[in-house]
């Protein structure tokens, strides 16, 4: 193959793309929904509160109305007075949004039965928080009929609550701090990445093919150039545009998220008035839930262990500095492109066999599957990075850039990171040249639906 003339077929390729009023608008619109993305969820979660609602109660136990407090969402009101029946027959003109059902003591078990009835169905917010108040009346209640004086005090005090501080040894024997949700949260960010780099970016060549193909545009361009220089130019020129894109995407989704997110900060921090748990329940969250969810200690103690060194947030963020980042990057950097480099040969054999996107179903199924097959490995590869299954899929060449990536936070042999890239690049030449002899075909075939068997004989011919 001639380089000069793969450079030139780089450029056109970089050059044509970059210039269309498609990568323009794709390129500055991408940022945008991107950091849409990042954003939305924080304003839906300002956003959707539920408004506050008016609960009636009948409790027939005597056990639960003691306990109610009102909250900013909800407000208990006791009609134990009063049959449910006539309360939902009046919930309108008495202005309820909830009638609240509590039945007599069960002296066997101890515990009660609630029943809620409404126009419209509850949110999860209440639902949750009048579940949770029911449960804490009916534990009070079977603390105190044991008749042990402070019992709730006492529970409370041996109830233990260790968190695990965990080290990993080197060769050398040094302790450096680890946190397995580090770890996993890395794993898993790097396995989608570079599936979704792989997969957007091989339908970019095969899409590019076809347009081609379908054109005729190819049969002008293969009178002038060899048709494999043809594929590989358009492989390298496609994966440059896409590069370049991505890292505009980047650099513009930092910067909007980056404002928004110091305007919308600011006006946080006013309307909470600077007190963390305002701003925690303008965000839609109430003490109640923090309690359910077993944060039952207030933002000050959280902030104040974060900032202790042996609080979750301070062993965090030193397990990101012991992370082999070096190895990472490079690691990234090789997998990405072998890993681009053998899809998108296979991707582009296949945009060559076909004249439209439609026909490419088929033909695209046994390629795919490798690669989705490599993602799901790589989604639960935190759970056990050295078990069998993530170790050949982190070896074998179709599922290995999704897979040892996600291996890597979690250390991995440098003999098995050398062999997997070995077998990458090998599978990678391989693949390239049986794609390629299916391109040179395939390419100028019009009229005709092609199918793995016609693939294989174009490859011996």
């Amino acid at each position: 193959m001639n380089m000069h003339v793969i450079n030139l077929i780089i450029g056109r390729e970089y050059k044509t793309r970059v210039k269309k009023k498609s990568f323009l608008i794709i390129t500055f619109l991408g940022p945008i929904l991107f950091a849409a993305m990042c954003i939305l969820p924080t304003v839906i979660m300002m956003g959707a509160k539920e408004q506050a609602k008016t609960v009636a109660v009948v409790d027939k136990s005597g056990i639960v109305v003691p306990t109610l407090e009102d909250s900013k969402t909800i407000r208990f009101v006791d009609f134990s007075m009063l049959e449910v029946d006539t309360l939902k027959a009046n919930m309108k003109d008495m202005e309820l949004d909830v009638v609240l059902s509590i039945s007599a003591l069960d002296e066997a078990t101890k515990s009660v039965a609630a029943e809620s009835f409404s126009e419209k169905p509850l949110g999860m917010e209440t639902s949750e928080i009048i579940s949770n108040k029911i449960n804490d009346a009916i534990q009070k209640f079977r603390v105190d009929s044991y008749g042990i004086e402070n019992l709730s005090a006492i529970m409370d005090d041996v109830k233990p609550n260790i968190r695990l501080k965990s080290y990993t040894l080197d060769a050398e024997g040094k302790e450096t701090i680890s946190e397995s949700g580090v770890y996993m949260l890395v794993s898993m960010l790097l396995g989608m990445i570079i599936y979704m780099f792989i997969a957007m970016f091989c339908g970019s060549v095969m899409s590019s093919v076809i347009e081609e193909k379908s054109s005729r545009v190819v049969e002008v361009l293969v009178s002038s150039v060899k048709a494999t220089e043809l594929m590989f130019g358009k492989i390298i020129g496609v994966a440059l545009v896409a590069l370049t894109q991505f890292m505009l995407w980047i650099v513009l989704t930092a910067a909007i998220v980056g404002v928004v997110s110091g305007i919308m900060g600011k006006n946080l921090l006013s309307q909470a008035g600077g007190d963390p748990m305002a701003m925690v329940e303008s965000m839609g969250v109430s003490t109640d839930q923090l309690d359910a969810a077993g944060m039952n200690m207030n933002v000050s103690d959280l902030m104040a262990q974060a900032e202790d060194e042996d609080g979750g947030f301070a062993a965090a963020i030193e397990t990101v500095k012991n992370l082999p980042i070096a190895q990472i990057l490079v690691a990234f950097v090789l997998f990405f492109i072998f890993g681009y480099l053998l899809y998108a040969s296979l991707f582009a054999a296949i945009g060559s066999a076909v004249e439209n996107e439609g026909d490419t179903q088929q033909l695209q199924i046994p390629v795919t599957i490798p690669l989705l097959l490599g993602f799901f490995i790589a989604l639960y590869a935190y759970k056990a990075p050295d078990s069998a299954l993530v170790l050949w899929g982190s070896m074998i060449p179709f599922t290995s850039p999704i897979v040892m990536l996600a291996r890597i936070p979690f250390g991995v042999p440098v003999w098995q990171l050398a062999l997997s890239i070995a077998l990458l690049v090998g599978t990678f030449v391989l693949c390239a040249y049986l794609s390629a002899r299916i391109y040179k075909v395939g390419i100028l075939m019009f009229g005709k639906k092609s199918s793995w068997k016609d693939l294989l004989r174009w490859i011996r011919q």
